[in-house]
């Protein structure tokens, strides 16, 4: 059976179901806050105190200096935020006000934490006795290893987010994308070491989290990549810098939040692979402001919906072998309203359109409307050509309302990508086809994949035409038959009680 990504099991999975019973009546933006700030101090203080045992026994006496710390991208954490001290006071009143003093003191601390993390601990809304609780679950950690507590805390940090996600509906999405979606770009894109990963509304981090996974698991240093983010909501921007720290990544997110489109933070950025799942069809993003803009060099983006928008902005900041993954509403793919038909068709002339892929639905937990992956790239390998890929029957239904791919699935999805790069992708109805300018022109620059992959082949099953439609037409009339004596039987019945149709 195909390995499936969505497994999770064990610790993370113990952190949230004991978490839940905190939730009470707090919001779950502000519950959210809790879970989160308490991994980001357990992940801190742990790496700290391996440091820390390490600088002892060297016998220097370099064990209180910060610089001993930071040189080993290690955050210096103050004696009374040390989770010994948090763990001892776990069952104490004034656990809350414990929490809050040591997040204080790790941000005076550490200037680049300056304003992230969460300080509602000492809430009367907050339940101290489960809080208590909660702290003891950390505790009990097994932390014998550096890289396998961060593993496992960014792993924690990951599950909790998706939980939330899903808990908050359409607001989850404004800080999470489905690790199916982000697996997927990243396979595709097939980030380097000492590559610039740009993401322009990084929500909480996620494409930068598995680009680091990618290339460590591809012989190269997580460390190598050089992260440019930028996010317009001040608590996704706090949850994006924690985790990073979680992960040991070195992220360049700005001093604070801002909007990508006022107040572009990165303004000479050249990046190598810019990743991103942009707000959908997003109405009254300022275009009045930005009519002359630098960045529309295809066509100013209508002030209705910022698709466009988000496409040039990405496109402008590539480097010259640059590649953008992202993801659009389907709407994009066809729209000719307000000028976004000629914005499309000059990036198509411009032969920036590598691939689309046509995913199904219900992969997001906050919309159930289909998504598309853009693939736009500079310099590509198979000039004038375009792959199309109609991924919509892929995946499998986790529950009711929620969708996921399998490491299979994905997989299949970047050797297509592979082959047609390489030059020996053969077409397969239904799921993917190589189009030039000249089909793509004919079909007036839509580019959703079903016009161009086409129906997929029904397999022969050996019986004649004739025949299968007389015995088509026969069972047919046996259950048109069947249905007549039904609606007799219901007629008279009815009679009976006194009723008539």
């Amino acid at each position: 059976m195909a390995k499936k990504n969505n497994v999770k099991i064990g610790f993370e999975k113990q952190i949230w179901d004991a978490a839940c019973v905190l939730w009470g009546h707090i919001p779950a933006a502000e519950y959210r806050k809790v879970i989160v700030g308490l991994i980001f101090l357990r992940y801190i203080s742990s790496s700290f105190e391996r440091r820390y045992q390490e600088l002892v026994a060297d016998g220097d006496g370099f064990e209180d200096d910060r610089d001993a710390y930071t040189m080993e991208n290690v955050f210096f954490v103050p004696e009374e935020a040390r989770w010994s001290v948090i763990s001892s006071s776990a069952h104490a009143p004034e656990i809350g006000t414990v929490i809050d003093n040591a997040m204080r003191a790790i941000e005076k601390e550490n200037a680049s934490l300056k304003n992230v993390l969460p300080k509602n601990y000492a809430s009367p809304d907050l339940d101290k006795r489960v809080l208590g609780d909660v702290v003891d679950l950390f505790t009990n950690m097994d932390m014998g290893s550096t890289e396998n507590s961060k593993d496992l805390l960014g792993r924690t940090y990951e599950y909790c987010i998706a939980q939330f996600a899903a808990y908050e509906g359409v607001k989850g999405g404004e800080f999470y994308t489905p690790s199916s979606i982000v697996k997927t770009l990243v396979a595709v894109l097939k980030p380097y070491s000492n590559c610039r990963v740009y993401d322009p509304c990084c929500g909480s981090g996620g494409m930068f989290v598995q680009s680091a996974k990618f290339i460590q698991a591809h012989s190269g240093n997580r460390g190598s990549v050089s992260v440019y983010g930028q996010e317009s909501n001040a608590d996704t921007w706090k949850m994006a810098k924690m985790n990073m720290a979680i992960r040991g990544i070195d992220a360049d997110f700005g001093p604070y939040q801002a909007d990508t489109f006022f107040n572009d933070l990165h303004p000479t950025l050249k990046a190598d692979f810019i990743m991103a799942n942009p707000p959908f069809n997003l109405s009254n993003w300022g275009q009045d402001k930005l009519l002359e803009d630098v960045r529309w060099k295809y066509g100013v983006p209508p002030a209705g919906n910022a698709n466009y928008a988000w496409i040039q902005h990405m496109i402008h900041h590539l480097a010259p072998n640059g590649k953008i993954g992202l993801v659009l509403a389907n709407g994009a793919l066809s729209t000719q309203s307000s000028g976004e038909g000629e914005i499309r068709k000059k990036i198509i002339e411009a032969d920036l359109v590598e691939g689309i892929i046509a995913m199904p639905t219900q992969l997001f937990y906050s919309v159930t409307i289909p998504v598309t992956l853009w693939f736009i790239s500079k310099n590509k390998k198979q000039k004038g050509k375009t792959l199309f890929i109609d991924a919509r029957k892929m995946g499998y239904m986790v529950d009711r309302k929620h969708r996921d791919f399998t490491d299979d699935d994905i997989s299949k999805l970047a050797d297509t990508f592979t082959a047609f790069q390489d030059g020996t992708l053969e077409d397969v109805k239904g799921f993917c086809s190589v189009a030039d300018l000249a089909a793509i022109e004919k079909q007036d620059y839509i580019l959703t994949p079903g016009r161009y992959v086409g129906i997929e082949e029904q397999e022969d099953d050996g019986e004649p035409f004739e025949e299968k439609m007389n015995k088509l037409t026969s069972e047919l009339s046996d259950m048109f038959a069947k249905s007549h004596e039904l609606e007799e039987e219901i007629r008279r019945k009815l009679k009976a009680i006194g009723y008539e149709i």
